[in-house]
């Protein structure tokens, strides 16, 4: 590491905290994106096979003009009439069921999500809330009680209920039809009425990004979900990393996966690397929510977060970037499996599309 690195480290670790991750034993000091490309302060150029935020590529011209021409113009909360808001939800929620016609705009997917679970609570009038024991949702004090990886302080909530991640390699005939998951979640729901709590939902991203991806069969979740419906309980689809077309076959991973969730959830791509999230639901369960909380988002749905997201529309259609998910991804997957055959280390190669 260059003592120029060594300096920004230390005056990071000093202003942000010691615990402010980094990747790479040497630090990458980045200054400039374009596309696919990454630059750091030396003029060197990385290909950017990781971020899964910069969905249309880094510095799109078509979103940055977006972006700058709404902020030259107006840009405030929405308790105030403005058409950027509505549009941006029409345009939005026509790549749905029908019945996933509502929304709320906020800036993060851990807000979505903290929504979505305060959705489900409005909706069924009860508390207890599903996930998978491999998950992560965010960061708020609701949605960080569903992650493993760091346990929540004072230990988890009486209303969480944490079931095994499906793994397609390692116990592949679990996988056949999903009948064990379904089993698995009849029994939170069972041990969430025993206790007296009662079940809300069930919080799932479509393809268990954090879980591993694993190769799931058609229709795996159908009996998870019939279950949480037959006890009264609604299904929530963490969008943010499968959405927007990344899996190159759908738009949306629960299509994909072959469900309509009752409340879904978006945010990374969704803005391009500008903070802008949303939770879209029917609009019934939209009214309750608004009925038993007074919420409001300062930022969520701003005109110029909504004229970018608009343009990450724009770009996605135009640049036909779902069918180029699917072959690109077809391509590298092509690539990859052989050496799969070829290591042991390799226990299996998932993907679909550019996921």
């Amino acid at each position: 590491m260059s003592q120029s690195q060594e300096a920004l480290v230390s005056r990071r670790s000093r202003l942000l905290g010691a615990k402010s991750q980094l990747f790479y034993d040497e630090p990458v000091h980045l200054v400039r994106g374009e596309g696919v490309w990454l630059y750091d302060a030396d003029g060197r150029k990385y290909l950017d096979a990781y971020n899964n935020v910069a969905h249309v590529g880094h510095c799109h011209p078509h979103v940055v003009e977006a972006l700058c021409r709404q902020a030259s113009l107006l840009n405030t909360h929405t308790r105030y009439l403005h058409t950027a808001i509505l549009d941006y939800v029409e345009r939005l929620t026509a790549t749905f069921n029908a019945s996933l016609s509502s929304a709320i705009l906020t800036c993060t997917g851990s807000e979505a999500n903290d929504i979505a679970l305060r959705m489900a609570q409005a909706a069924t009038g009860r508390m207890g809330i599903i996930a998978t024991d491999a998950t992560y949702h965010g960061n708020t004090t609701a949605v960080s009680q569903l992650s493993t990886r760091m346990p929540p302080v004072g230990g988890r909530a009486r209303n969480v209920r944490l079931v095994p991640a499906p793994d397609s390699y390692r116990h592949p005939d679990a996988m056949a039809n999903g009948k064990a998951f379904g089993d698995a979640v009849r029994e939170a729901i069972a041990s969430l009425e025993q206790d007296g709590i009662g079940l809300s939902g069930i919080i799932l991203c479509p393809l268990l990004a954090n879980e591993g991806f694993p190769t799931l069969p058609s229709g795996f979740f159908d009996d998870a979900m019939r279950a949480v419906r037959d006890a009264g309980g609604l299904v929530i689809a963490d969008e943010v990393q499968p959405g927007f077309g990344r899996t190159g076959s759908h738009f949306w991973g629960h299509q994909r996966a072959g469900f309509v969730p009752d409340i879904l959830t978006m945010g990374k791509p969704m803005g391009n690397g500008h903070p802008v999230a949303a939770v879209v639901t029917t609009k019934d369960t939209l009214a309750t929510f608004r009925n038993a909380f007074r919420y409001f988002n300062t930022f969520g749905g701003n005109p110029v977060s909504c004229a970018v997201a608009n343009a990450v529309l724009d770009v996605i259609e135009q640049e036909d970037l779902v069918a180029n998910a699917r072959n690109v991804g077809a391509y590298a997957l092509g690539l990859l499996r052989p050496l799969a055959d070829r290591h042991e280390c390799i226990g299996e190669v998932r993907g679909a599309g550019l996921f």
